[in-house]
């Protein structure tokens, strides 16, 4: 037999030996199964999954930070225009703070004080896009694990799809360079016309296609934009945290997970 007791802690879930404890969300909820003396399987808590984590049916990545280290190229390339323009230049590490809002807001961040004007970062756009197009995939490479894990989720029969803030032809070059045996049910950038993340819509235009429910999603990015997205979606997010930003900044946002590796994914998934 066993008793609940609702706990009001963070999420976390931890499968203890026979006899002990076992925490487990159920919905918004949190409960403390007491097994005596051996493990029971516990089927339904109020009309909810208990016995494992719903399994998903579609992973949605961040791009730059989560599955490719892309700033050395971004970095070189920003460098590269503003030299053209006459404005001094940035320290490659300088930039892990200034992207992830699309390149816009990149080019906004790293120009000068005083200089920051839609007319300069749209000169600043026009330098950098023709050499960053050629240069993109000089430094960049996919994160320890990565291509392991598209490979495991693809065998498993999991939708894996993209959803980024680069503008749309580099994000699918650089898919299609990194990855060409992975199929993606979309692969998705920086549009025009369509806001960029943290607002969803990027979110929802993937659901459509892939004919999945909110529930069955799992999104997987590096910053506190990506938790945001996850969160304006309503979808599971994880955090990881060998990309740009710090393991501080995803806390911020409490998403569902937080992850030092990419082998800990699959255990989210199924």
């Amino acid at each position: 037999m066993f008793h609940t007791e609702k706990l009001k802690v963070p999420w976390q879930e931890t499968i203890l030996s026979k006899g002990e404890d076992k925490i487990r969300q159920v919905g918004k909820d949190f409960f403390i199964l007491s097994f005596l003396p051996i493990f029971v399987s516990v089927k339904e808590i109020k009309g909810e999954q208990s016995d494992r984590v719903r399994m998903k049916k579609l992973v949605i990545f961040d791009l730059d930070g989560t599955l490719l280290n892309t700033i050395a190229d971004l970095a070189h390339s920003t460098n590269y225009a503003l030299n053209k323009l006459g404005y001094p230049t940035h320290e490659v590490e300088k930039y892990n703070f200034m992207v992830g809002n699309g390149i816009n807001k990149l080019f906004e961040r790293a120009l000068p004080e005083g200089e920051k004007t839609e007319e300069n970062v749209l000169r600043v756009r026009n330098e950098f896009v023709p050499y960053y197009n050629i240069h993109n995939a000089d430094d960049s490479r996919p994160y320890p694990g990565i291509p392991a894990l598209l490979s495991y989720l693809q065998s498993a029969g999991i939708q894996i799809a993209v959803a980024s803030n680069k503008y749309q032809a580099a994000t699918e070059k650089l898919i299609a360079h990194y990855f060409p045996e992975i199929h993606f049910t979309a692969v998705f950038g920086q549009r025009e016309g369509v806001n960029v993340k943290p607002d969803p819509t990027i979110v929802f235009d993937i659901l459509k296609l892939a004919n999945v429910q909110k529930e069955d999603v799992l999104y997987v990015g590096d910053s506190g934009v990506d938790m945001q997205t996850a969160a304006n979606a309503g979808v599971t997010a994880c955090g990881v945290t060998w990309g740009f930003r710090p393991r501080t900044e995803l806390e911020e946002f409490n998403p569902a997970y937080i992850t030092d590796t990419a082998e800990e994914i699959k255990k989210m998934v199924l």
